[in-house]
């Protein structure tokens, strides 16, 4: 393998800070939780990405989830292609983002409507009104460990007790904001039935991540995701899963079609853009006729629903669908993950391998993570290492401990035999 190289990534990082805040347009893509600056991509090709100073990367990050077909697919550029040749956008209705609801709701259960916005924040943010708007009622529960986008409302953390109110976990956010949202204890089905029995009648909506994917890959425990569902249908109360993640990426029809547990609304993004910024909320017919111009809770966007992002999404999910890449997908992620588990035992560390589907997180922690509290005892300084020595070694891996990790069908079996070697020997390492 050639040197690592870094001079062009670090001198025009070098220029970006001059200009953008840290860098970097999003601080999921700072280095400063594992050391170093972030390398600058250049290009990708199927699951390789190429940076400034032309490293060759195994990808893993997949640009945070979108590119399950792995960059460049020659269906997806051809059907960008022909919609950048009619124009970029409109503002006004095209058939393609009717084209791309429909296969929305022929693939999602819990669908019968769907909007289109322009990304998973917007999604969550404005399914969150809708739930509002619909029911009439203000408070909002969360989980701790669950992202559901930089929405005021949502940036929080979990108090001490289980009614206790959210404090805004980031400056600029009011206190108001946040003061009826509450956070509670992923999978943990107890003091979601016991909050419920004293304030359900307050409570707008119930959101969560069906399978976490940002404090790592988390999966919900037996009879979680069903006592969400059982305690919002009796208190009236709306059923949001945020699949903006899991959406099309544990299966065609999200993580509801797998659990078969089916929300009231759901939350989509990445997967559904095919690496365009795309975001859609949809839910049953009665719920989203309430959004205006229908009802009366208002949400628009100039860009929404543009036709390069449609096609983009339309011709990935087309790609889904008629190819049904999952069973191969789940195959050989958990070939990844045994092997990345067979490694880290060599190597005598603490750790535990998560999976869902196409998704994957080692975590340096000898506990089996199935909440926040049990994720905050994850070893970051460990992680740093195990990701400096992936990277030195051409492996892309996302820079957290608390991401997921994914697999598209472009990597090869000769892209997982390169990162179990590069993994075997960086363990050993970072074990001594």
């Amino acid at each position: 393998m050639n040197a690592f190289r870094r001079d062009n990534s670090q001198a025009h990082f070098l220029r970006a800070k001059k200009s953008i805040p840290g860098g970097v347009n999003s601080p999921a893509r700072a280095f400063g939780a594992v050391g170093g600056d972030p390398l600058i991509i250049d290009r990708g090709e199927g699951s390789i990405l190429f940076d400034l100073d032309d490293n060759r990367l195994i990808d893993y990050v997949s640009s945070w989830g979108p590119h399950i077909l792995g960059h460049r697919h020659p269906d997806v550029m051809t059907a960008v292609e022909a919609a950048l040749a009619k124009g970029t956008s409109f503002g006004a209705p095209t058939e393609l983002e009717t084209e791309l609801a429909e296969a929305v709701i022929a693939a999602v259960p819990s669908v019968e409507k769907v909007r289109m916005v322009n990304s998973g924040t917007e999604a969550t943010m404005s399914a969150i009104r809708l739930a509002r708007g619909h029911t009439g009622r203000d408070k909002v529960i969360k989980f701790a460990g669950c992202y559901h986008g930089h929405v005021d409302s949502l940036l929080v953390q979990a108090g001490s007790g289980a009614l206790t109110h959210g404090m805004p976990s980031s400056p600029g956010v009011p206190a108001g904001c946040a003061s009826d949202t509450i956070a509670l204890p992923f999978n943990d089905a107890a003091t979601l039935s016991d909050t419920m029995d004293q304030i359900g009648d307050q409570v707008a909506c119930v959101i969560l991540e069906p399978v976490v994917g940002n404090m790592g890959v988390v999966a919900p425990i037996e009879g979680f995701l069903e006592t969400c569902r059982e305690v919002c249908s009796a208190h009236g109360t709306l059923l949001i899963f945020d699949e903006v993640m899991t959406g099309f990426r544990l299966a065609y029809g999200g993580a509801q079609s797998l659990f078969g547990v089916i929300p009231d609304m759901t939350t989509l993004g990445k997967i559904v853009g095919g690496g365009m910024p795309v975001g859609a909320y949809g839910g049953r017919a009665e719920i989203m006729d309430s959004i205006s111009p229908d009802g009366p809770v208002y949400q628009a966007g100039t860009l929404s629903g543009n036709p390069l992002a449609m096609a983009c999404g339309l011709a990935t999910l087309k790609i889904l669908r008629e190819t049904d890449p999952y069973p191969e997908l789940a195959e050989r992620t958990s070939r990844l993950v045994a092997g990345l588990d067979q490694a880290a035992t060599e190597a005598g560390l603490d750790h535990v391998v998560a999976r869902g589907g196409s998704m994957f997180t080692l975590f340096f922690n000898p506990e089996t993570v199935t909440s926040y509290d049990v994720s905050a005892k994850n070893d970051t300084e460990r992680f740093g290492a195990y990701f400096r020595g992936m990277l030195e070694q051409g492996i892309y891996l996302p820079c957290s401990q608390f991401e997921a990790n994914f697999v598209s069908t472009a990597h090869s079996d000769q892209d997982i035999n390169e990162t179990l070697a590069a993994a075997r020997s960086v363990l050993a390492g970072i074990a001594g």
